[in-house]
Formats: C-alpha cells, sequence, structure tokens
C-alpha cells in the first residue's frame, strides 16, 4: 500500500481465477471448481477437488477454507490433508448461498446470506443450523463485519444496506443507496464511525453512523462496478478495484470526510488497439485503446505508468458532467505519432480518432490533452459525418504534423499554434482514401499512400508532387523507417513490399500470411521488418537477405506491434486482451540462428509471456540439435595465395627489438629488501623462566658459483627445433613460441647461440621455421617480429657460419618476393581510392 508495487508473482494457473480469498499464511484462488492454494506468494502448494460447478464463494476459516459453488454445495475443507471436513448441500429454491461471513469471537459458526433474503447461522463443527434470520425479502449480495461485536452489515440487493445485532437478532440502522445493488461494504478503524459502500456504476457513499445519515459521495470513483473494498486497519486508507482495470488508494484527510487519491495503478479498461514506443530510450510505451484513452506503460516500473486521460470535445463541460453522462467525449484513438523533440515547449503528440475528422494534440509532459483541434478550414463551422481522419505523422523536429484524411486530402499543421500549414496537390493529393502518410527525417519528402494503389512523394516544404509510383494492389498500411529511408507497404491482398524512398523502387516483396496484416514495425538497424497478421502469426523478415527467419502463432491476433529502439524488446497488443506483451530479443545475449526458414515451415503456438518467469524450462536444450546454431570458427588461413596476419595482440610482437630499452627504463633503483619473517610458533629455552630463542644469524658461506646444471636443461622449444630438422614439422614450436611473452621469447632465442647452451643445427632449424612461415605465407607479422630478433641477438655468429648465411639468403628473396607482391596490392588500392575521392566527389 505504501509504493503500490508490485511485492510477488505468482505462478500462473490454467484459467482466469473467478474468486480469491487470504488467510495470513495462504492465499486462496479458484477457477471453474478446482480451488488453489497458493504458499510465499508464489507457489501452488495445496489443490482442493470435489465441486461440480464453479465456485463463487471463499472463506478461510483458521485450519479450514470453506468454499461454495453456483449449484448450492458448501464444502468445508482441512487445509492441510486437502480432505473434505463437511459437505452442506442447500436447496436453491429455499435458500441459494449468496454471500458467506465469519462472525467475530464465533467459535466455529459461520453466517450464511441467501438470494430469497434469509440468513443462516450455522456450526460448522457440529454441522447444526443454530439459527435462521427472516431477512428482509430481497436477495443478500455482500456481508461485512462491523468494528463491534456481535454487528453485521448486510448489503441487498435493492441498494439497501442493513447493520443487524446477529446476537439479539435487531436492526440497528438502515440505510439506501440509488445506485443498484450493493457490491462491497467496508468500516474505518482508526476512529472515524464511517461505513463505506459500493455500487454497479463506480460510485461509494460513505455513511456517518453516529449521525445515521449520509454524509458525503465519492463520484465516479471507477468507471465501471466496484468490485472491492476495504479500509486499512487503523488508517484513513481505503483501497478500491473495478472492472475498469484500475486500483486506487483513497486518503480521508480533507474537509467534508470525501477522500481523495493518493495512488492509482490502471491499465486500459477495454483492449488496446495502437502501440508505439515513445523516444529513444525504449523505456515509455504510449497506448490507445477502445476506451478512449491514450495511456504511457513503463517498461522499467509501474511507478512511471501515466494515463494522458480521455479525448474530449470540451474539456470544461466533461468535467461537470462526468464520466457516465459525458457527451463531449471522442471516439477512441485509431491512429497516433509521437516525438520528444519540443516535447517539453509544445504538445509532442498527434493522434486520430475513429470516424472523427478533428484531430488531437496531446502534451506527454503534462500528462493531458493538448490545446489545438487540427481539422480544415472549410468544416471549421459543420462537422461532415462521413468525412474522417485516417492518416497521421508527426516530423523529427516535433514542428509539424501531417494528417491523411478519407476524401484523399494530405494536410500540414504547426503543432506550436495549431494553424493551418497547406495541402498536397490542388485539392486532393489522392482519389481514395488515404492509407498512410509518413515524412523522412530531414523533412525533405512526404510520401501518401492511397486507396486507389498510388504511392506519392511530395516536397515538404513546396509541396509540389515528385513522383508517383502504381502498385500492384491497393495498400492498407505504410511505415516509415526514417534511418535508413525504407519504406514498409502492406497491402490489401496480406503481401508486403518494402520500397527505397531514394531509388523509389520496391527492392523486396514477401509473401506468407493469410489474414489482414494489423501492423509493421522496423528493428532499430533496418534490418528486420515484424509483421502481425489476424491469421494469428508474428513474422520476421531479414531485408538484406530478403527471406523469413523467424515465425511463431499467438493465440489471438496480435493487433499492434512496435520494437524498441534499443531493440530489447518487442511489444505486442492482442484481439480482447487488455495487457501489453514484452517479448525479449534473444539474439542480444544467446546464439540464435538467423538462416531462412523453409518453405514447409510449421510455425508453433507460443504462448503469451507472463509477469512471472516460466519454470522449468530450459531454453538451451532446444538449441542444440540444431547444426545452423553452431558458431562458425573462421580458418587460420582462408587461402594459400593471401598473406595473412596472426591474431595475436600488438604486445606479443611489436616491442621484441626494444626488450633491453623497457628492461632499462623498468628497472628498480634499488633491489627490493625482503622482510624477516617470524615463525607462527617462536621456540623458547627450556628453564623455570620462559626465555626466547635468539634468530640465527645468516652465514654468507653460500658459494656464488652459477650452477650451470640448471642452466643446461633444453627447454621445450629446443628440443621441438631439434625434432623439427628430421621431421620438418614446424607446427608444434611455431605454437609454443606464439603463447610465450616478449621476454620469454627472447630467452628462448638467446638460447639457440652455442654460447647460451645451443648448436648451429637449431639456429638452422630456427631459419627454416621462418621460411615455413614466409611459404605458407600466414603469421606474416610474426615471422618478421621473430627473424629481426633473431639477427639482432646473433648477427656475429651468423655472419661466420655458411650454413647460416646460405639459409639467410633463401629467406631475403623470399621476404623481397612476396613485399613486392603486397607493395604493388597497397599502390593499386590507393590509386583506386584516389582516383574515387577525386573525380566523384
Amino acid at each position: 500500500v505504501k509504493k503500490l508495487g508490485i511485492v510477488a508473482v505468482s505462478n500462473t494457473l490454467p484459467q482466469d481465477i473467478t474468486c480469491l480469498a487470504a488467510d495470513r499464511m495462504l492465499i486462496f484462488a479458484s477457477y471453474d471448481n478446482i480451488l488453489h492454494a497458493f504458499a510465499r506468494n508464489k507457489e501452488v502448494v495445496h489443490t482442493y477437488e470435489g465441486h461440480k460447478a464453479r465456485i463463487h464463494l471463499l472463506q478461510p476459516f483458521g485450519d479450514h477454507v470453506i468454499s461454495v459453488d453456483v449449484d448450492n454445495v458448501l464444502i468445508v475443507w482441512n487445509i492441510q490433508s486437502e480432505e473434505e471436513y463437511l459437505q452442506i448441500d442447500f436447496d436453491k429454491a429455499t435458500f441459494a448461498v449468496s454471500a458467506l461471513l465469519h462472525p467475530s469471537t464465533y467459535l466455529n459458526k459461520i453466517l450464511l446470506g441467501s438470494e430469497q433474503g434469509a440468513l443462516q447461522l450455522w456450526n460448522i463443527r457440529s454441522n447444526k443450523l443454530l439459527y435462521s434470520f427472516p431477512g428482509w425479502g430481497l436477495a443478500v449480495t455482500t456481508l461485512e463485519q462491523a468494528p463491534a461485536v456481535d454487528v453485521v452489515a448486510v448489503g441487498l440487493v435493492s441498494g439497501h444496506i442493513i447493520v443487524h445485532n446477529i446476537k439479539f437478532d435487531e436492526t440497528l440502522m438502515k440505510f439506501q443507496q440509488d445506485w443498484g445493488p450493493i457490491t462491497a461494504i467496508s468500516f474505518r478503524t482508526d476512529g472515524h464511525p464511517v461505513m463505506a459502500a459500493g455500487s454497479p456504476v463506480g460510485h461509494i457513499a460513505l455513511w456517518d453512523l453516529e449521525e445515521k445519515k449520509l454524509m458525503c459521495q465519492m463520484q465516479d470513483a471507477h468507471s465501471t462496478a466496484i468490485a472491492g473494498m476495504t479500509f486499512v486497519p487503523g488508517e484513513p486508507l481505503l483501497i478500491t478495484n473495478g472492472a475498469d482495470n484500475a486500483l486506487r488508494v483513497w486518503i480521508f484527510d480533507g474537509p467534508g470526510g470525501t477522500g481523495r487519491v493518493l495512488r492509482s495503478r490502471m491499465g486500459h479498461s477495454a483492449p488496446p488497439t495502437k502501440i508505439r514506443y515513445h523516444g529513444l530510450n525504449g523505456e515509455q510505451i504510449l497506448s490507445a485503446g477502445q476506451d478512449g484513452t491514450l495511456q504511457s506503460f513503463s517498461t522499467v516500473h509501474e511507478k512511471f505508468n501515466k494515463s494522458l486521460g480521455r479525448g474530449s470535445i470540451n474539456k470544461k463541460k466533461s468535467k461537470k458532467k462526468g464520466l457516465k453522462l459525458d457527451t463531449m467525449a471522442l471516439p477512441p484513438v485509431t491512429a497516433f505519432a509521437s516525438e520528444v523533440a519540443h516535447q517539453s515547449d509544445w504538445d509532442g503528440i498527434v493522434a486520430c480518432h475513429q470516424g472523427y475528422i478533428t484531430c488531437t494534440t496531446w502534451n506527454y509532459q503534462k500528462t493531458s490533452m493538448g490545446a489545438h483541434k487540427l481539422r480544415p478550414e472549410e468544416f471549421s463551422k459543420h462537422k461532415p459525418i462521413d468525412i474522417y481522419a485516417t492518416a497521421v505523422d508527426i516530423t523529427s523536429c516535433g514542428n509539424f504534423a501531417v494528417i491523411g484524411m478519407s476524401t484523399g486530402q494530405v494536410d500540414v499543421y504547426n503543432m506550436q499554434s495549431g494553424i493551418h500549414r497547406g495541402r498536397y496537390g490542388k485539392e486532393k493529393a489522392h482519389e481514395g482514401a488515404i492509407r498512410g502518410v509518413a515524412v523522412d527525417g530531414l523533412n525533405q519528402l512526404v510520401i501518401t499512400a492511397g486507396s486507389e494503389g498510388l504511392i506519392k512523394f511530395w516536397k515538404f516544404k513546396t509541396k509540389d508532387l515528385v513522383y508517383s509510383t502504381e502498385l500492384c494492389s491497393s495498400p492498407s498500411g505504410i511505415l516509415l523507417h526514417r534511418d535508413s529511408g525504407i519504406l514498409g507497404i502492406a497491402f490489401d491482398d496480406f503481401t508486403i513490399s518494402v520500397l527505397d524512398i531514394e531509388t523509389r523502387k520496391i527492392v523486396r516483396t514477401f509473401s506468407g500470411h493469410h489474414g489482414r496484416i494489423n501492423d509493421m514495425t522496423f528493428s532499430p538497424d533496418g534490418r528486420w521488418l515484424i509483421t502481425s497478421s489476424m491469421d494469428c502469426s508474428i513474422k520476421t523478415w531479414d531485408l538484406p537477405s530478403g527471406c523469413l527467419i523467424d515465425c511463431f502463432l499467438v493465440d489471438s491476433a496480435a493487433v499492434s506491434l512496435t520494437m524498441s529502439p534499443t531493440g530489447d524488446f518487442l511489444a505486442s497488443a492482442h484481439v480482447d486482451d487488455l495487457g501489453i506483451y514484452l517479448w525479449s530479443n534473444r539474439s542480444l545475449y544467446s546464439l540464435v540462428s538467423l538462416r531462412p526458414l523453409p518453405a514447409d515451415y510449421e510455425p508453433s503456438l507460443v504462448t503469451l509471456p507472463s509477469t512471472c518467469p516460466m519454470q522449468d524450462v530450459d531454453v538451451s536444450g532446444d538449441e542444440e540439435p540444431c547444426d545452423d546454431m553452431m558458431e562458425y570458427v573462421s580458418p587460420e588461413q582462408l587461402g594459400e595465395q593471401l598473406v595473412t596476419l596472426s591474431l595475436l595482440p600488438e604486445s606479443r610482437w611489436k616491442n621484441l627489438l626494444n626488450l633491453d630499452i623497457i628492461k632499462k627504463k623498468n628497472k628498480p633503483r634499488e633491489p627490493p629488501k625482503v622482510p624477516k619473517s617470524a615463525p607462527f610458533f617462536i621456540p623458547t629455552l627450556p628453564g623455570l623462566i620462559p626465555r626466547y630463542i635468539p634468530p640465527e644469524e645468516e652465514n654468507d658461506t653460500q658459494s656464488k658459483v652459477v650452477n650451470l646444471g640448471v642452466l643446461a636443461q633444453k627447454s621445450d622449444f629446443y628440443i621441438h627445433l631439434e625434432e623439427a630438422l628430421s621431421t620438418n614439422e614446424y607446427k608444434a614450436p611455431l605454437d609454443l613460441l606464439k603463447s610465450l611473452g616478449p621476454s620469454n621469447i627472447e630467452v628462448e632465442l638467446r638460447g639457440l647461440a652455442p654460447e647460451g647452451g645451443g648448436s648451429m643445427e637449431v639456429m638452422l632449424s630456427f631459419l627454416r621455421m621462418v621460411g615455413m612461415m614466409l611459404n605458407k605465407k600466414y603469421n606474416f607479422e610474426l615471422a618478421q617480429a621473430y627473424l629481426a630478433l633473431f639477427l639482432k641477438l646473433h648477427l656475429k655468429i651468423l655472419s661466420s657460419e655458411p650454413k647460416l648465411l646460405e639459409e639467410l639468403s633463401k629467406l631475403s628473396m623470399q621476404l623481397e618476393e612476396t613485399w613486392i607482391h603486397l607493395r604493388a596490392l597497397f599502390n593499386q588500392s590507393l590509386c583506386v581510392l584516389t582516383y574515387m575521392k577525386s573525380a566523384l566527389l
């Protein structure tokens, strides 16, 4: 209640929950004829099966829980053993149970209300009817315990509220509401004698129990019936919810006793029709619903959600009349466009309404409807019946709105002033209705699509027609990806085309949907086009390859799609579904095959995402069998004739010639002093007085002669070079050398000379290894670096040995030949590049 945020989300049940109750440990929820108990707000720990009909009443009762179904069967369950403790069948004709209550301090007793109006008090332990109240001849809709013992509030179908003492069977007071049956009752427990009662039209009445009169009314607390209502114990807070998909917390801190909204969480009360991401951070989704509201939902946290309210012709008159009698309400929004540029200065959202000629502006910062009503000047005095706005777009600068009409007109309006700024075409831009409008990112072109099958390109400023192209079929909608200049066109024959607005040619055509295409969205980089159709499929098309790379089915068709500007989520809204569903882009965090799907691919049915994580699903398991998912490993060398570099970092080979300078730089000014380490247990001398043994002084008699036996050991690199003399296989010594650091490489190359413990044969073997690297043309930069260090270390020995000189001359010829070829290629590339820069620009 403090922040009205989600504390926990339970696992999902197979069907919609119809009844809910809770005690201090468990939460009970039923669907159809099955009752479940949730522990820790998450997992189902108990299941109770035994009802033959739908459960409609629940009452936790100590170690038991009571459930009543619509067939008038009452069952008392043992919570832990899940067994039936008691079952009572009531006759529907004489006593149809409609309300259930456990009166406070009444041990083992429950009070039942009926549709016939009578009340019965039962002892559950002994299965006895203790007392029958005659009632008031009207069906009981709700029962609520008052703060006083023995007192119960009874809500009737006529709108009467009876405050009754069940101990003496006396009516203490009686109230009446004119809004229909009582749906919920709650009592304040913070010292104020106030009772709240809900109604089917969304109003709440507050009754003063001391004065026995109506204290105040809370009109339109919800737009639909009050489903649940309860005061927080000991606090002036009332929590209400209704079928309008809203949860509200009211605080009673003002004069007159009326409440004001303290916190609320709400969604659409009717399914959303259009959703679009707002802004570039991918954190807000704008949604227009059939309930006429425009709302903003946060993908980060519910506390950032906003409601921009309902569209209204006259906001002042709408406020006076209230929700139910509002004749000024605008029809639902069918299309809208938003832009964040200048949204803090003026309205940044423009929307067109179902069958309505006037387009409205909305202000995201103020979370309200904007100041302007955009409609053609000739219709300013009278409103035509059969002319309405069909498509809208807003420029990337946020200054202008482009609106298409059902008559074929396309108008431009200024968003700051709402002034009409021009029209495309002499009278009409198209002969048929406008199916879509789009403005490019630099305000140079306006693209319009007409139902007669034409796409037209117009100059944004001069309003002149630049180009017109005829389509194969009538378009149903267009979508422009401004960054890449790619236009997606959906057709009435269920195909999709992609048009490049630079060349004005259709570059891709996709077919495969079997129903009307509802919406399209591009990925942020413009590589994917994602489409949804009435055939309940969502397909992802890869534009560079022109192939279908992903396809899946959902239970209800997606009416709108939008992809996050950051590419992490795809949001979808579905037929007859109040929620907005987020789909994660798996290609961002795992290896996903983007190979084209085969022609006979059968898409699988995917359940819609839920608010809780899926249990026991191994995502990586279903990816293993597919060979296409294996990561591509590049070969060490693409072709033998290509000069190939190694993948080692520069630090491993670039500074080999300068190691002596680096060592001088890094040499410490004085050798580090090793501290004398004290033993863990300090030894003591034997005797009555404990004394420590003094530490022994180090004797400097240790020999300073270097043990040549250690240096005489041959390294692994040396052994591999010796073996390569006979086998002529130099891969092993080369791999070993590649794994060493610069200092170790220098040590290994120094050790090849005779004064370092090596031999002339091993030096010859090293030169042959470098020759092999130059022959095969791989690890090219390593061959240069290793050879340069070798020549620097052993130049005197090499000049005095004829065998080594002969091998060096061969290497020199190989190097010169390879370098001449490379230099010719470099020069050719530079010449072509210089020509392209000078001749074409």
